[in-house]
C-alpha cells in the first residue's frame, strides 16, 4: 500500500496518508537502529502512541512519530507540547501495566520526517526526549 513511490503532491495533499506513510519510514528507520517493534498506532482510552519498540539494550522505547511536508512556518518537534507529553506518559503507564513490564527500563523518543520539496525525506531521531 505503501510503496516507496507514492507522490509528493498525493502525499501533500492528504495528511492521514502522509502520517501512515510516515510512520512507515520510521519504523524501518529504528529497525535498521535495531530496534524490534513491540506495537503500532497503540490506543486506549487515554490516548495513543504511535510506535513502542525495544531498542538493542532492552529499553521500550515509545515513539511520537511527527510527518511534515515542511517546516515552513514551525519546526515539527515544537508541536509535542506540555500535555501532549502528558497524555503520552499516561498512555504509556497504560501500556506497561496492562502487559506487566512496569519494571523494564523505557524512555519517550521523538521522530521527526519532513518530506520536503525533493530528494529523500530528512529523519531526525531524538532519543530520551523528555522525561515524565
Amino acid at each position: 500500500m505503501f510503496g516507496r513511490f507514492i507522490s509528493r503532491r498525493r502525499l501533500s495533499a492528504d495528511p492521514k496518508l502522509l502520517g501512515r506513510w510516515g510512520e512507515k519510514r520510521c519504523r524501518g528507520f529504528l529497525t535498521r537502529k535495531g530496534f524490534r517493534k513491540l506495537a503500532a498506532n497503540f490506543s486506549c482510552k487515554t490516548g495513543e502512541i504511535d510506535l513502542i519498540m525495544v531498542d538493542n539494550k532492552g529499553v521500550i522505547v515509545f515513539v511520537e512519530v511527527k510527518t511534515r511536508v515542511d517546516e515552513f512556518f514551525e519546526p515539527a518537534e515544537s508541536v509535542i507540547t506540555q500535555p501532549k507529553k502528558a497524555k503520552l506518559s499516561k498512555t504509556a503507564r497504560y501500556f506497561l501495566a496492562a502487559n506487566n513490564i512496569q519494571t523494564r527500563p523505557c524512555r519517550f523518543d521523538i521522530v521527526t520526517i519532513i518530506l520536503g520539496q525533493a530528494g529523500r525525506e530528512q529523519i531526525r531521531h531524538y532519543e530520551n526526549a523528555f522525561v515524565p
